[in-house]
Formats: C-alpha cells, structure tokens, sequence
C-alpha cells in the first residue's frame, strides 16, 4: 500500500516542474489527484499518464490571481473529490529586478499568486479538514523565504510571507489534527533558471555561466531535482509526519544552512 492511499490531493502548479514532480510521486503513492494550472492544456499529458496508473484524477484550470478564480478551485476540487486530504501550494511567479525598478504593479502581481492566492486556498482549505478532523497544508516557498537576495526584494518579500503564514497557521490548527509546514528548495533544475537574467546581467555573464558560478557556492555542487522536492513533499502529507507542524524546511545542497 502507498504512503497516500485512499488520501486526495490538491496540487498548484502542477504542469511542469516541481508540482508536477510532485503530482507524479503522490500518484505512485496512491492518492488521487486534483491538479490545477493556468491552462488545463498544460496538464493533459500528466492527466493522461496518472490515470494509466489507476488513479483518479481531476484538471482545474484557474487564474491564480484572480481571486473568485481560486475560491472556484478550491470549490471545485473539494466537490470533485468529495473530501480533501491534503492541500499543496506550490505555484508561484518569479520578478527579478533591482529594487529601485520595481513598481507598486510588480509586487501586486506577485503578491495576488505567491500571497493571496496561498492565504485563500489554506483559508479554505482549514475550514474544510476542521469539518473532516484531519488535514495536511504542504507550501512551497524557497531560501528567498528565509534570506536575503539581490535584485528581487519584492520576490523575497511574498516567499517570506509564505513562510510565516505557515507557521501562524500551524499554530492554530495543530489542535484539529492539521499539518501545515514549509519546504524551502533552494536552486532547482527547473526551466525558472530562464528567469535569471536579471541576475547574469548585473554580473556582466551569460546564463550558462552564472549557472556555473552558482554551481560553485553549492557545496553538493549541483542544483536539486524536482523529484528531491517531492521526495519532502511525500513526507509531509503522510502519515509520518504526524508529529510534525510548523517546520520550515530547506532543501538546497548546502547552499544555505540552517
């Protein structure tokens, strides 16, 4: 039997990267799926592929910084699955810029999907695992959520209030029997790297070769794979992490310690 059997899962972001790395390993653990994107197109293929495995699985498309949009979700994924076991947030945008070139917009736009979007679906998703007598929140946030970072202050600023967000939370579930921790990846070998430019024209370097310098601040000297993600990701909505709540936890290879 799977660490997930007989749970179901709502997962944002779960097109590409680290949700859908995350979507696959809890469908080999046996729990049914409600994946969500921007587009149902995007998560067609990961549909299709959950389900040859035998597992139930449900497309929402919604616009994460459309708030109506995010409580439909939610609404949704609940009535499709008839009862929710297990909330993921893990979809986020990225801005990278210097402070000063930041504008009100800018981190409007990141506050709505990386803020507002994470507090809407906890909010609901608290109030229905009370009514169930059990529940596990697992948000993805980043090292930008417990560090400081060049060039994108206003990024940074919404990871932060993902981190503590959680641990308020926690706080006030632990009492109904619900989960809510953190994970805190550090560099990821996703297609975000793309978003990097900002930081590779300030060092007067390409892309590849920022890579390769970030490559040497990790002491692992790689970046970690969505798999190890959802690894952690595994962990935390299972059963064998009962006893824990309110943690934040960092995956990086050693780039940031603590």
């Amino acid at each position: 039997m799977g660490r997930l059997e007989g749970k179901t899962a709502l997962i944002t972001g779960a097109s590409r990267g680290i949700g859908r790395a995350i979507a696959e390993a809890y469908a080999q653990e046996g729990a049914s799926l409600v994946i969500s994107a921007t587009s149902v197109d995007g998560l067609q293929e990961l549909a299709e592929a959950v389900r040859a495995q035998g597992i139930t699985v449900e497309c929402v498309a919604a616009n994460l910084a459309n708030e109506q949009e995010v409580v439909s979700l939610f609404d949704q994924a609940a009535k499709a699955s008839g009862g929710l076991d297990i909330l993921v947030n893990n979809a986020g945008i990225y801005d990278g810029k210097p402070f000063e070139q930041y504008a009100l917009d800018d981190l409007d736009r990141l506050m709505k999907v990386n803020v507002y979007a994470v507090f809407t679906l906890m909010q609901k998703a608290v109030t229905h695992m009370k009514a169930r007598g059990h529940g596990k929140i697992v948000n993805i946030s980043s090292t930008a959520g417990k560090w400081e970072s060049l060039n994108q202050a206003a990024y940074n600023t919404t990871k932060h209030a993902v981190v503590g967000m959680s641990k308020c939370v926690a706080l006030e579930t632990g009492p109904h029997g619900i989960n809510v921790n953190t994970i805190c990846p550090g560099m990821v070998e996703t297609d975000m790297f793309q978003n990097f430019e900002v930081h590779a024209d300030a060092a007067g370097i390409s892309l590849d070769q920022l890579k390769t310098a970030t490559y040497a601040r990790i002491p692992m000297g790689r970046f970690m794979q969505p798999d190890e993600i959802a690894n952690l990701a595994i962990y935390l909505a299972s059963a064998e992490s009962d006893g824990m709540t309110g943690q934040t936890i960092t995956i990086s290879g050693g780039m940031r310690m603590g």
